[in-house]
């Protein structure tokens, strides 16, 4: 039985690891533009319904870096974990 790779074996590991870790950074990114920044450029808070993930909203701009910073998580970690694959089955 030929042995799975790393990539196929970890893929809810990828995805959770991914976006926990990354949207976690990304709050803590929109926190400290908001704290550098303030509320003045945004007219509105951005709080109910698709509101909240508008970019161009006060909350909807920490959403959406949030989402950002999780997806791209999620890709730096699928890209370690095929380049330690490669060199686990070289």
């Amino acid at each position: 039985m030929e042995k799975k790779s790393i990539m196929s074996r970890s893929f809810w590991l990828i995805i959770v690891a991914g976006m926990t870790t990354g949207m976690g950074n990304g709050s803590v990114f929109g926190a400290a533009v908001m704290c550098l920044v303030g509320r003045g450029p945004f007219a509105n808070w951005g709080g109910e319904g698709a509101q909240a993930y508008n970019p161009t909203t006060f909350n909807g701009f920490i959403d959406f870096a949030m989402i950002v910073f999780g997806i791209l998580f999620c890709i730096i970690l699928a890209i370690g974990l095929s380049k330690h694959d490669a060199l686990e089955n070289a």
